[in-house]
Formats: C-alpha cells, structure tokens, sequence
C-alpha cells in the first residue's frame, strides 16, 4: 500500500529554537512512525534574509513559480501550512488553484497581540483580517486550545480544530542526578525558559520580590537589556538535550510570565519534569493548568509563584505525561483527513449543482 504524503510548509525552522519548530519536528517524526511520508517545505532550500525585529527568522527568498514548482514535484496528499510567512503565502496560493488537494494550516503564534507588545501604535485590525482571510481559505485551521478557538471565532475565523501538543517524557522527566545544576545559587531556584524577547513579558517575572534565584535559559533580542537591568537574575543562554532537561528538572517553580502565548510547549515540559508552575490567567496556562494541581494561576504572579513552592511535584509529572505526542499526532491526521473529507464532499456538491442547471 502507497504511504500518504504530507507536504508541511514552515517559516519557521531551524537553526531556530522554539516551541513550533520543536512541535513540526516532533510531529514529522512521529508521522514517520505511523508510516506517512513526510516531506518539509521550509527557507532551507532558498536564499533568505532576516526577519525585521527577528533575525533567527529568515525569510526565503523565492517565487510562487518556484514554490508551485516544487509542490508539482513533491505530489502531496495532503498540503499543512504551518506559518503565515513567505513561503506560506505563495504555498497557499498553489494549494488554492483548482484541482489542488487544498490546504490545512495551523495557528500558532498570535501577531496582532506580537505587534502590539512590539508596537503599540500600529492598528491591529488590518493584522487580524489578513489572517482570517489566510486561515479562512483552507479546509481547516488547527487551535492548541480551547481558549484561542473561541478567540479566533469571536474574530470571525471557522473550520477550527483541534492540534494538541506533546511532551517527550523519554527526555523530559525527574531525575535525581541534578544536584550540581544550580549549585552555586541560593534556593529556591524559579526557573524560565524561552526567547528572551519583549512579546515574552519576562520584566514582570524578573521583576518580582522572589526568595532564593530567578533563572533564564534562552536567549534573544532583548536578553543584553534584562542583565543589565536585573544584575541579580542569572541568564544561561540557549540550551537542549540533556542539559535543558536537566536544569528543568533541578529548578523548585517554572515561572511563565507570558501573556501573548497560544499554548506555551514550556509548560509541559517543565510539568513532565516534575516542576510546578506559576503563571497568569490566561490562554495557554488556563488551558493547561485549570482546575489541576499542577500550577498556579493569579493575576497576582508573585503570589502564584510562592504557592507553586507548595504543590506535590508527583501532580505536575502526572499533568504532564497527559499529553503525549502519539496522541497529539493521531489528533494532527485526523484533522487533515477530516478537512479532506469536506473538501470531496464539496466538490461533489459542486457538481450536483452543475448537473442541475444543465
């Protein structure tokens, strides 16, 4: 039996390190598993240029001819658009030509919210209509949560559904050989991972009356300004593997101190490494951390952090091995034969409707 192929097209890939490349890569290899063919469209194959404000970001530098070719030589099955940038865009507009398979996409990073903390001035209502007309256009876009569903509803988005995310509990677990991680900081250690950037809203935790250590791992544009305006903070810079797992796991509280976050992969992967978190009401951590023993939710993020000292870490591992990627991938495949099923479907009552008239 022939193995459905999966064209997923990305702007956002590697030498980036952040939660949606780390969740495409993931996926591609658990899709590997379930025995589908999968093939990445991303800037690696062009020439690129710096993302404006974001140069871990590059942007391919190509043609929709070039684009339309490629996909023609790929043959997918099945079209996923992952991001909205350049090569999302041109791949959109080869998936929508008739007799295309179509497309899905999936929302991940909420711009207008990203060019509000960025830029105030700048109106973000022209923002939220381009990308309603992006998403709009396919079979169905996929939502982490449901908390940015009905965000995207109230904002005039359909066809939504769900991806959820996983967490690898193989690297990401409790481990009792961590003791030397944090050895030369006063206790206890709340932790951060993530880019160091504005969108992030890092000074609200780095600026809290906290006993024992605030730590950062991750680096970006606005890291060189928070050390020097919180001297007492330690930023560690980037890290993966064994060495980010094991400075989760030794760490007392994970604080997430985002506000504009669609999911937060941090989040789970601190859970399944036993490590309590602190975080505001909002989309991603309410989604995650409702109703569960597993962190703290407060508008007051000092507070949740202190009562986060407190919780069973045996509840945040148990949170956290609730998502799993076999689950999140099953849920990814039903998603894109389910948006395939709607599109026969109308096709088939396309040409019922031309029948008729004739």
């Amino acid at each position: 039996m022939t193995k459905k192929k999966i064209l997923v097209v990305t702007d956002a890939w590697r030498p980036q390190i952040n939660g949606v490349v780390r969740s495409l890569e993931r996926l591609g290899e658990e899709l590997i598993r379930l025995d589908f063919e999968v093939v990445f469209l991303t800037p690696q194959s062009y020439r690129t240029l710096p993302c404006p404000t974001y140069p871990e970001i590059r942007l391919a530098l190509t043609t929709p001819r070039s684009v339309k070719r490629r996909i023609r030589e790929i043959a997918p099955d099945y079209i996923h658009i992952a991001t909205e940038g350049p090569l999302g865009v041109m791949a959109r507009r080869v998936a929508m030509k008739r007799g295309g398979c179509g497309f899905t996409s999936s929302y991940h990073t909420r711009f207008p919210e990203y060019v509000a903390s960025r830029w105030p001035i700048v109106p973000i209502r022209p923002i939220r209509a381009w990308l309603r007309r992006f998403h709009n256009a396919g079979l169905g876009c996929m939502v982490a949560t449901e908390s940015l569903r009905k965000e995207l509803v109230s904002h005039g988005h359909d066809n939504l559904m769900f991806w959820s995310r996983g967490v690898d509990t193989m690297q990401f677990h409790p481990r009792q050989d961590v003791a030397d991680v944090y050895a030369d900081l006063p206790r206890p250690i709340f932790l951060n991972v993530g880019r160091v950037a504005v969108e992030k809203n890092l000074e609200a935790f780095l600026a809290l009356d906290l006993p024992g250590s605030k730590v950062v791992i991750g680096d970006g544009p606005a890291r060189a300004d928070l050390e020097r305006r919180f001297p007492t903070a330690r930023f560690l810079g980037s890290k993966v593997g064994e060495d980010l797992a094991r400075h989760y796991a030794a760490a007392d509280v994970f604080v997430f101190p985002s506000l504009t976050d669609t999911f937060g992969n941090v989040i789970i992967e601190a859970l399944a490494s036993g490590l309590p978190v602190a975080a505001y009401p909002v989309m991603g951590p309410i989604d995650i951390l409702s109703d569960t023993k597993g962190g703290v939710l407060s508008e007051d993020l000092r507070a949740a952090a202190l009562t986060a000292l407190e919780l069973d870490r045996a509840d945040a591992i148990a949170l956290g091995a609730a998502y799993s990627w076999d689950a999140a991938t099953r849920q990814f495949i039903d998603a894109i034969e389910t948006a395939q099923q709607r599109r026969r479907a109308q096709e088939a009552a396309r040409r019922r409707f031309l029948l008729s008239r004739k």
